[in-house]
């Protein structure tokens, strides 16, 4: 197998089991070959490569931590390692699969019926169909549990949902869009699967962003919206269970980050070797290898954490404040 990443000093890749690590080493080739060459010209562009999608898809990693998803092996430590690889390459691309994996597929995993998740994963798995997670609003982040605004009527066998959603990653694209909303009746918030295309529902793509500038961010705006009563989420009744599909994806989000540490590392190691100052390269001064080291620490430090928040994640052990303190 191919050399572990530089800044994986402590080598926890090799905790992986041969099969897990292969699948982990395909990953990273095709990150290799055809994110990275072009993640810089796409973020200053603030376009998506929508023709990357076939080759995530073929490597048939989506829905892989979803036990509800057909074929999957769910491995919390293969989960992470694959979020650090994504965004070790590009942040960006790394946040277009975990809003479709984990927030999309996993809100339809944790909250769907089974009729609903044979419905929609197996498809969404082999990312036929992209999926995008809309909670935040104009007026609120993810602590819109008592303040949110959209609104979901019933009328019969139909929901009737108005409202807005701001900064939803997908949102211009997307198939499948997971919709939270507070139903007027009984004041609770649920779930919702809103398909491109239904009347009522526009997407708009938030232009001039300053970060992730590849991930297509949008306002979304529901007017009148109509979804059959089989769109929502059987087990969704409460901002409880949107906030247990936020408590899955958060320990996600710090292996992105451990994965950004460790690229910024790597990047700054490479360029201390080549930079030549007073006739050498600046990696021989003390000063500058102090901060690499300081660099590599905090990496490695951070690493250690998210693999044993993993593990305990496997056998059950990890509580809401693990994956907060991360």
């Amino acid at each position: 197998m191919s050399e572990l990443l530089t800044g994986d000093f402590y080598q926890f890749e090799s905790l992986l089991a041969d099969d897990e690590r292969r699948t982990l080493l395909r990953v990273r080739e095709f990150l290799n070959d055809k994110v990275v060459p072009i993640a810089n010209d796409c973020w200053v562009r603030a376009e998506f490569p929508i023709d990357l999608v076939k080759g995530y898809a073929e490597l048939g990693v989506a829905g892989l931590a979803l036990p509800e998803c057909p074929g999957s092996k769910p491995s919390g430590l293969l989960s992470g390692f694959l979020a650090l690889e994504m965004a070790h390459a590009d942040p960006s691309m790394a946040t277009f699969f975990g809003v479709h994996t984990g927030l999309a597929m996993g809100s339809i995993a944790a909250c769907g019926s089974p009729e609903q998740r044979e419905r929609w994963l197996p498809a969404m798995s082999r990312m036929e169909q992209i999926g995008a997670f809309a909670l935040t609003e104009p007026e609120g982040g993810s602590d819109v549990a008592g303040g949110m605004r959209t609104t979901a009527r019933c009328e019969g066998d139909t929901w009737v949902l108005d409202g807005a959603k701001r900064w939803i990653g997908n949102g211009t694209f997307a198939d499948l869009i997971v919709v939270w909303a507070k139903d007027v009746e009984d004041g609770q918030v649920k779930g919702f699967v809103v398909a491109k295309g239904t009347p009522g529902f526009t997407a708009t793509k938030i232009e001039n962003k300053m970060a992730l500038r590849t991930v297509q961010n949008a306002d979304i705006t529901l007017r009148g919206c109509r979804v059959p009563e089989s769109h929502r989420l059987a087990g969704a009744s409460s901002f409880r269970d949107t906030a247990k599909i936020l408590r899955r994806t958060r320990s996600g989000v710090a292996w992105q980050a451990v994965g950004i540490m460790i690229a910024a590392y790597e990047i700054a190691l490479r360029y201390a070797g080549e930079r030549e100052q007073f006739g050498r390269p600046i990696a021989a001064f003390q000063l500058v290898q102090d901060l690499l080291v300081k660099m590599l620490g905090n990496a490695t430090a951070c690493l250690g954490m998210v693999v044993r928040l993993a593990k305990m994640q496997i056998v059950g052990r990890a509580v809401t404040g693990h994956g907060a303190f991360v």
